[in-house]
């Protein structure tokens, strides 16, 4: 049996555009000999619609494209996600799937298992289906799951669900499992997915089409890699991350066939071998392109310090758009090195981008003459700092309204943890590029990048970091070091660890609790930072729910 799997990079909301682009996948996959094409989760409406879902006529409107999209096939089926309505009591909508053949009854599959933690909120809008469904085609009967559906427990934290839709289906004679997915990436997720499907067609002895979605949609990056998993666990064929993909790929029914019997469209492959630093490249890269050119703009700008952050950011945006959509800004300042200047100027120079300089200092000094303050041969105070943040902040922005530019804020996670970052100064712009990815990661994603050659100037990650807001300032003199901060900002945020057990790993209690105070205390900070791209398992912002007014400290 050929599947075509349509791994398409849908647009929340864009019902007239998703519908052309699973009708255009449909057509190229049949014409390369598909005899079922499958789409990823929600496609018709692109995930996650959220509230979308309550605007006006948009879930009649996905129905009518469904209809329309129904009248276009032709003799091979089509599996496409779709939001449903719910006639009886409970939410208001489905999350569903179709079997679309023109000239035959519908058949409509509801999600049996929908996700109510991390970045999910399904439970909010849609009622959970009330069994599963099998249809039978060609001889085979297949079995519908939608994404969380095959997520059973122990591949969750802990037990959340009181059905197995694998277990129903296989009662009614399923030969073989299709999943419609909308799995979002983060680090290490590609192996632990892999994993989870090889051992749910073992436990199942059924083989898995798993069909998963590609691209970014706000916060959220879909990094694809749909494929096709004999009932043995081994690997027929995978899709590319990170990128759109249409594939048909031939998967033998028999499920005692020896390898040496598979045809050769159904050759065996060998598992993706991950390389974090390449898979968080490209996440970004593919989060920051389809952020920018969804939300409709053309050009990005940023800051360039000369720093290892802004150097990043500059080198994704480039990826992502171009060089000749990005834009460096300049703004040296009253204590800025003449490192600052020239390792900027450089990166800008490999990066092949323009610049444009603004000096801060004279709009420094008519500022703090405005507000009556005076350094007195005193130090620099809070208030001069972050007023030469703010005032970056300003021009950045006066340069987005007049070039209809995005501005890329550079800071990362480590930072935005601790609150080392100014309101309305760094924090100004429309998307928050590095702002899951600690300090020690980006050194990291850096030293990747400049592999094999120097792209990033090799001073930049040399250098100690600094926001050059006062005379010789380094990070160290306000934060712990980034090797001890980024560890214990890692065991408290993304893996959820208590003081206790961060503690018991010999970690100094004054350096935890400071860290753990200072995050708790800059919450009102993250809730006003621009969008967070997600690549790790809890991200500031999207997933991460905490009051900014509360008085509870752990101990």
């Amino acid at each position: 049996m050929n599947i075509g799997i349509a791994q398409i990079n849908t647009t929340v909301g864009d019902l007239t555009g998703n519908a052309t682009l699973i009708r255009d996948a449909y057509c190229k996959l049949v014409t390369q000999g598909a005899d079922l094409v499958i789409t990823p989760e929600l496609a018709l409406s692109g995930y996650p619609p959220r509230d979308l879902l309550f605007q006006g006529d948009f879930v009649a409107e996905n129905l009518n494209h469904l209809d329309v999209l129904e009248q276009s096939l032709g003799e091979v089926p089509l599996l496409v996600g779709f939001v449903d309505i719910n006639m009886q009591k409970g939410k208001p909508f489905y999350n569903a799937a179709a079997l679309l053949l023109k000239g035959a009854p519908r058949i409509i599959a509801h999600k049996r298992l929908l996700p109510n933690y991390d970045v999910f909120e399904e439970a909010r809008y849609f009622e959970p289906g009330s069994a599963s469904t099998s249809f039978l085609y060609k001889g085979v009967r297949w079995g519908i799951t939608i994404c969380e559906d095959l997520w059973t427990y122990p591949f969750l934290t802990r037990e959340l669900y009181h059905v197995n839709p694998a277990e129903e289906l296989l009662a009614q004679g399923a030969e073989i499992l299709l999943n419609l997915s909308a799995s979002p990436f983060e680090i290490g997720k590609g192996a632990q997915r892999l994993a989870m499907l090889k051992a749910q067609t073992q436990r199942w002895h059924l083989p898995i089409v798993y069909c998963n979605s590609i691209g970014g949609n706000d916060q959220l990056i879909f990094d694809g890699a749909s494929m096709i998993l004999d009932a043995h666990g081994a690997l027929v064929g995978s899709c590319a991350s990170f990128h759109e993909e249409l594939a048909v790929i031939g998967l033998p029914l028999s499920q005692g066939m020896h390898q040496d019997q598979y045809p050769p469209h159904a050759i065996l492959q060998p598992a993706r071998v991950e390389d974090p630093m390449h898979d968080l490249h490209d996440a970004l890269v593919l989060g920051l392109r389809d952020y920018v050119h969804k939300c409709g703009f053309k050009h990005a700008l940023l800051g360039l310090s000369g720093g290892i952050d802004s150097a990043l950011v500059a080198t994704l945006a480039v990826a992502a758009l171009g060089r000749e959509h990005v834009t460096g800004v300049l703004l040296p300042g009253p204590y800025s090195s003449e490192g600052s200047i020239t390792d900027a100027l450089a990166l800008a120079k490999n990066l092949g981008i323009p610049t444009r300089t603004f000096p801060m200092s004279p709009l420094y000094q008519e500022a703090q003459h405005t507000l009556h303050i005076s350094l007195s041969g005193h130090a620099v105070t809070t208030t001069q700092e972050n007023l030469q943040a703010r005032l970056r902040g300003i021009i950045l922005m006066a340069l987005s309204n007049e070039y209809g530019s995005l501005v890329l804020t550079t800071g990362n996670k480590s930072e935005l943890a601790m609150g080392y970052c100014t309101l309305y100064g760094d924090m100004c712009g429309g998307l928050a590029v590095l702002a899951d990815v600690l300090k020690t990661r980006c050194y990291q994603l850096a030293h990747w990048i400049n592999r094999t050659q120097e792209i990033i100037p090799w001073p930049s990650l040399h250098k100690p970091p600094s926001a050059e807001l006062r005379p010789n300032q380094q990070d160290q003199d306000s934060l712990p070091p980034y090797d001890t901060l980024d560890t214990i900002l890692s065991l408290l945020v993304e893996e959820e660890y208590s003081l206790t057990e961060i503690l018991d790993r010999g970690f100094p209690e004054k350096i935890v609790r400071f860290i753990a105070h200072t995050l708790s205390q800059n919450e009102y900070k993250r809730q006003q930072s621009a969008p967070v791209l997600k690549v790790t398992r809890h991200a500031f912002g999207l997933g991460r729910h905490f009051p900014i007014v509360q008085k509870y400290r752990e101990g």
